[in-house]
């Protein structure tokens, strides 16, 4: 069975950081690309950070590009996001999720991912 659990979440004034964590379990972590989404209360989820199986490639969503780093380490099946510089608009329930290579989704596309976390909420405070 497939898990996906997030953790990190919280509260934090903005201009702050959070170090968002999500560990993998009942998958083979490495062969699957690995992104977070993000759901603010009343909108879609929207698409902010995708890695690789062997993080050559990344890609974020441009309302957080340079404030937001993913990176994975696969001996540990986690993969993470820091965030700095964070922003009210950044309030949101983060989502981890794993992706199958051969998608017909666009990255962005929440479609284009297979297994999904419970996620975890970031409050920003202005």
């Amino acid at each position: 069975q497939v898990q996906l659990v997030e953790s990190g979440g919280g509260l934090v004034q903005a201009g702050g950081s959070l170090r968002l964590s999500c560990a993998a379990s009942g998958l083979t972590f490495s062969s699957y690309a690995m992104g977070w989404f993000r759901q603010a209360s009343g909108k879609e989820r929207e698409f902010v950070a995708r890695i690789s199986r062997t993080s050559d490639s990344i890609y974020y969503a441009d309302s957080v590009r340079v404030r937001f780093t993913i990176s994975r380490d696969n001996a540990k099946n986690t993969v993470y996001l820091q965030m700095n510089s964070l922003k009210p608009e950044d309030t949101a329930v983060y989502y981890c999720a794993a992706a199958v290579p051969g998608s017909p989704w666009y990255y962005t596309d929440p479609r284009a991912m297979n297994y999904w976390g419970k996620g975890t909420l970031v409050t920003v405070s202005s």
